[in-house]
């Protein structure tokens, strides 16, 4: 079971790395309402989130992350990266947690609900992308738009 938790957690991360690599450079800086956060800013904050989880649970896990921060300039490559490197280590909490007795410090109840907790809330931000791109007037690409929901391939 920890192995198949791990892997959701792993899947559901990759969906996220990949809504980012449909969102065209020029729309990084798309708001929602032209002000708050930005495209780059809301990915920027589902790493750093990741972070705040692994400052708490599993600071040995930290070695080489580091916040992205709003208002960064990063790229589409730089926010790959660090969305990339904050999901292994979550799995890897994921992981180790499941296989031990079944929680993550600083978080309630157990894993299972810390990884629904996660997925929410990289979910929730994933749809603010989408309508800060549509309301910029360069939404999604459909098959982008479809793929967020292909889990089998991600």
């Amino acid at each position: 079971m920890s192995a198949a938790l791990a892997e959701t957690w792993a899947i559901g991360a990759r969906v996220s790395t990949y809504l980012l690599a449909g969102v065209p450079a020029a729309a990084l800086d798309a708001s929602p309402s032209g002000k708050g956060r930005t495209v780059r800013d809301l990915f920027a904050h589902i790493h750093d989130v990741r972070l705040l989880w692994l400052k708490a649970a599993r600071p040995d896990l930290m070695d080489g992350l580091e916040k992205v921060g709003s208002g960064s300039r990063a790229d589409h490559a730089a926010l790959a990266a660090a969305l990339d490197a904050s999901a292994a280590a979550i799995e890897r909490l994921v992981a180790d947690a499941a296989a031990g007795d079944g929680r993550v410090k600083g978080f309630k109840p157990h894993v299972t609900a810390f990884v629904g907790y996660l997925l929410s809330h990289d979910a929730h931000h994933r749809g603010q992308v989408a309508q800060a791109l549509r309301l910029a007037g360069t939404p999604l690409d459909k098959k982008v738009s479809f793929g967020l929901w292909e889990w089998g391939v991600r």
